[in-house]
């Protein structure tokens, strides 16, 4: 009788984060569910759901845990030759296993190491001054302005077109195909979500085509025209739809997941007043100030991966060819892993995060994010020491992402 009180509290747990209030704090129930349950399996989903930040890390860096790629759509999605969009996804680099993973990789690994992004530091922050410039102007008269619009989304669309080659006078057109493109990322989709994924993938492809195209008349000092070299010395290393789908990939993975990292960092450090004037005080802090909004409240939620051999779990045994799904938000406030992981603490020591995944997918632009995380931080406290809310900020409906729409701030708080 236990046991199937335990399930249904689960599963009543689970159910509440695709609900408004699940959405906008999911940490009281995935909490609970860890401690009941924190190898769950969904039966409907079919799925296990993992809540505990060691289970979590050992899924990621397992190499027999892949991630869905074209071999589950043939089973799994019977139809996904007829989306666009799935065709992009599942067989980019986001997706890719083995050998295909490794090959897609090594192409742009070198332009996303920390070293690369320590090279563009100095135009980070040169970017994040003229963008909080617009941000004084739109606020000097007491007013508000959303700190996504002019600050949150152009900031990372700037350091990733600029980097990809992309004009600065085309990158505004690009934040609705980034968020019709991330409804993939959605574990349940819609007919509605596939068909905006599909125009977005469409749209961006055409686009990257006419900039390939550009590039071979006119080559630059960018990853097109680099790619594009690689592309056209005919070795079988990248063909010419797989430079189409890495060029649509990086940049919409580049900015959008840091988007919602600038905005959720900012909130959060608004939030808790106490240890934005610790910040404040030491503006060395604010690298740790960035991993701890990391952990606290992490942009992706959670992501997938499919076992290709028997393995155990946190004691619980997972077949071949189980699904399982990694709630990165709980493994960031897994007590286990972080003391008092409810608690926003800037001083924290030791922190670990699986934001950016782990193992052979660890996100390419993991070091870039945090680079421009630092700096918008920075900058922020050290020009608007009245920086406030100025009314309730409004999240992006989403399961699988944090992250806001709109975050509306006063400078004169």
């Amino acid at each position: 009788m236990a046991g199937k009180a335990a399930t249904v509290d689960s599963e009543t747990l689970l159910s509440s984060m695709f609900t408004a209030e699940g959405k906008e704090d999911p940490y009281p129930a995935l909490a609970e569910l860890r401690r009941i349950a924190p190898v769950y399996y969904h039966e409907e989903l079919d799925t296990y759901f993992l809540t505990r930040f060691a289970d979590c890390q050992q899924v990621l860096s397992d190499p027999s845990c892949l991630t869905p790629d074209l071999t589950w759509c043939e089973t799994e999605l019977p139809d996904w030759r007829d989306h666009p969009a799935a065709v992009f996804f599942y067989s980019s680099l986001l997706r890719a296993n083995g050998t295909d993973h490794v090959r897609l990789r090594r192409l742009v690994a070198d332009r996303f190491s920390a070293r690369r992004a320590a090279v563009l530091a100095e135009r980070i922050e040169d970017t994040t001054a003229e963008l909080l410039d617009r941000f004084a102007d739109a606020t000097r008269d007491g007013g508000a302005a959303d700190f996504q619009e002019l600050v949150g989304y152009p900031l990372p669309v700037a350091v990733v077109g600029d980097l990809i080659g992309v004009p600065r006078a085309d990158q505004d057109r690009f934040h609705h195909y980034g968020q019709d493109a991330s409804r993939l990322l959605e574990p349940v989709r819609t007919d509605e979500d596939w068909k905006r994924a599909d125009e977005a993938v469409t749209a961006l492809r055409g686009y990257f085509a006419r900039l390939v195209a550009l590039r071979r008349r006119r080559p630059a000092d960018d990853l097109v025209s680099a790619l594009l070299a690689v592309c056209e010395t005919d070795d079988g290393r990248l063909g010419e739809s797989e430079l189409l789908d890495m060029l649509l990939l990086v940049f919409v993975a580049g900015f959008e997941t840091t988007t919602s990292l600038l905005g959720l960092t900012v909130h959060a450090l608004l939030s808790h007043p106490g240890q934005l004037a610790l910040l404040r005080e030491d503006p060395a802090l604010v690298p740790n100030g960035v991993e701890e909004s990391l952990r606290w409240d992490t942009p992706v939620r959670m992501t997938e991966r499919i076992a290709t051999r028997p393995l155990t779990v946190g004691g619980v045994a997972i077949p071949q060819g189980g699904n399982i799904t990694t709630v990165l938000a709980a493994a960031g406030r897994d007590p286990a892993r972080h003391p008092d992981p409810d608690a926003f603490d800037v001083l924290r020591p030791d922190i670990r995060v699986l934001s950016f995944s782990a193992g052979a997918h660890y996100c390419l632009g993991a070091a870039l994010a945090r680079v421009e995380g630092a700096a918008v931080v920075r900058q922020l406290l050290a020009r608007f020491p009245r920086l406030a809310h100025a009314r309730r900020p409004v999240r992006r409906d989403s399961v699988s992402l944090r992250a806001f729409t709109r975050l509306p701030l006063v400078t004169s708080g």
